[in-house]
């Protein structure tokens, strides 16, 4: 699917004014059935769709019983509506997801939410820095449009995940998603994000024990408090060289050059 659309737009210049063509975010309805029932609508941009469903059901504990992301069946249209089979499926926003191991077996954990994380896992500032100029530039649908969020998972050294969407949570979802089926484990990560550092994206980090959550912008309060409570490194306002550190900031190493 297109992740963008054209559209005709008057393009006004201070007194002038003339028409142009405009490239906007695509914005779709994602439909998701269990066994052919629909448990979920949302909207977002339809790119890596078996990614956001795999990260948002697996993060929110929403299906208790077993089924395999390889059979899932993606259908674009008007909406995309994805069904998924599940033998002895069980809804549940407490439940959890236990996967076949048809796509190479997700054994990953989430971590209990009253476990702090103590992943020994650090960052220089100055690498953290060119991490998200990095990350900045590979925004391919926000340098075209100026309306999306993107999210990425990197070891330090490398981004190795990243995703872009409509929505901060589908971003970070999608993120998710993509390395329980690749295989990536969160221990050692970054999460890099574009947008509001909320206590829904700290909680989906503290779920799967992301040692590191870094945005452009701030936190909020129960943010900080989600990460400071789990042990989690939350860095806002990573902008040029410059980036505030609210909770637990041994693991952001300052050198020589960065003081």
């Amino acid at each position: 699917m297109n992740p963008t659309s054209k559209k005709i737009i008057s393009r006004i210049t201070g007194s002038s004014i003339k028409q142009a063509e405009d490239t906007v975010a695509a914005e779709q309805r994602l439909r998701i059935s269990v066994n052919r029932e629909e448990i979920i609508s949302l909207y977002c941009t339809p790119l890596m769709i078996r990614e956001l469903v795999v990260g948002l059901l697996m993060t929110e504990g929403i299906i208790r019983g077993e089924w395999c992301a390889d059979r899932m069946s993606i259908e674009y249209g008007e909406d995309v509506v994805v069904n998924i089979q599940a033998a002895d499926a069980v809804i549940s926003k407490e439940g959890r997801v236990v996967t076949s191991g048809c796509v190479g077996g997700i054994t990953f954990a989430k971590k209990p939410e009253t476990e702090k994380i103590k992943d020994e896992f650090s960052i220089d500032a100055e690498s953290l820095f060119h991490l998200f100029k990095e990350f900045q530039n590979r925004s391919e649908l926000y340098h075209l449009t100026g309306c999306v969020h993107s999210a990425a998972l990197s070891d330090g050294r490398n981004i190795i995940a990243f995703a872009e969407d409509i929505g901060r949570h589908n971003a970070v979802d999608k993120i998710i998603g993509y390395s329980l089926l690749e295989g990536i484990k969160f221990e050692g990560k970054i999460m890099l994000a574009s947008g509001r550092l909320s206590s829904e994206i700290a909680s989906k980090c503290s779920r799967w024990g992301i040692p590191v959550l870094a945005s452009r912008t701030a936190p909020t309060d129960l943010a900080v408090e989600i990460a400071e409570k789990r042990g989690i490194t939350l860095a806002g306002f990573v902008r040029g060289e410059r980036l505030n550190v609210y909770t637990h900031p041994q693991r952001i190493i300052i050198s020589n050059q960065t003081k």
